[in-house]
């Protein structure tokens, strides 16, 4: 049955990650992966709140959904490209701000998670 609960949370994950990267990228007339970068720091965010959540709440929600909504295939792609296309400053800040981002996203949304529903 766990598996059907990660199946669930990402058949939401995913479309939702395709519609929010292209919606945001669209808005940007940057080489920037905008859409991917924002995927992830909300995925990371989410991800924090639920942190000790149950079990079922973390396979749904956590496995499920943010891993289906964040993707470090895409990230480690695009920064690649960045630097093979010469965009080598985007590249890194890129890189650099994702990684901050995506900590202090997981750290906030641990905060609130704590806060709010005790976990």
């Amino acid at each position: 049955m766990n598996w059907l609960l990660v199946a669930m949370g990402a058949a939401v994950g995913a479309p939702l990650r395709y519609l929010t990267d292209r919606a945001i990228q669209s808005r940007h007339d940057s080489v920037f992966p905008w859409g991917t970068f924002t995927v992830n720091v909300v995925g990371s965010a989410i991800l924090g709140v639920i942190t000790g959540a149950a079990s079922t709440v973390h396979l749904l929600l956590g496995v499920g959904f943010c891993g289906a909504l964040t993707t470090y295939s895409t990230f480690s792609y695009e920064s690649l490209r960045l630097a093979q296309t010469g965009a080598r400053m985007y590249a890194a800040a890129n890189v650099v701000a994702s990684i901050l981002a995506g900590l202090t996203a997981v750290l906030i949304g641990r905060a609130i998670g704590s806060h709010f529903f005790g976990f």
